[in-house]
């Protein structure tokens, strides 16, 4: 008599190379490629329209119970709250916005240079962590020849869901 055959997943280790994309949170350098990757010609209140509009169009295809905003020169010039986000969403947005402000960069690479030097933005950066969050989901609006003027924040997801969420509106919308 035979033993019966085994139904499932296989148990053992894997076979071969990995198929995907690689894992693990992105670097450093990741991130700051990025950030150079993503700078605009300009950011008119047309252009907040179109990115939030779009974020909330992927956010929708997704399910995913986020809260966007944007920002200019301090002014917000887009938020939308969907199913399933609340106002702590809005909390962690003007966290995650004020470190993209004092920074110049995005809140997930402020974290990472954090962990990178073996610490966290929480014990060694001397900010009130109920005023600053260095969690993925904030990105600069960067525009060729002025710098950052302003922001653009997605709170709902896991950190690095969030940040990726950003990108890849803005990687759209450039």
């Amino acid at each position: 008599m035979t033993s019966p055959t085994p139904t499932g997943p296989p148990t053992g280790p894997p076979t071969g190379p990995p198929t995907g994309p690689p894992t693990g949170p992105p670097t450093v350098e990741e991130l700051e490629t990025q950030e150079l990757r993503l700078v605009l010609p300009h950011f008119t209140y047309e252009d907040a329209w179109a990115l939030g509009t779009l974020l909330v169009d992927l956010a929708r295809e997704r399910q995913a119970p986020v809260a966007i905003d944007i920002t200019r020169g301090g002014q917000q010039l887009f938020h939308a709250a969907l199913p399933g986000s609340t106002p702590d969403n809005d909390a962690w947005i003007a966290r995650k916005r004020r470190v993209v402000e004092r920074y110049g960069c995005s809140s997930f690479l402020v974290g990472t240079r954090f962990r990178a030097k073996g610490t966290t933005f929480e014990e060694s950066s001397r900010l009130d962590p109920d005023v600053y969050a260095a969690h993925g989901g904030a990105f600069p609006i960067a525009v060729r020849g002025a710098g950052v003027i302003g922001t653009v924040v997605v709170s709902g997801l896991p950190q690095a869901a969030d940040h990726a969420l950003v990108v890849e509106a803005l990687e759209r919308f450039v």
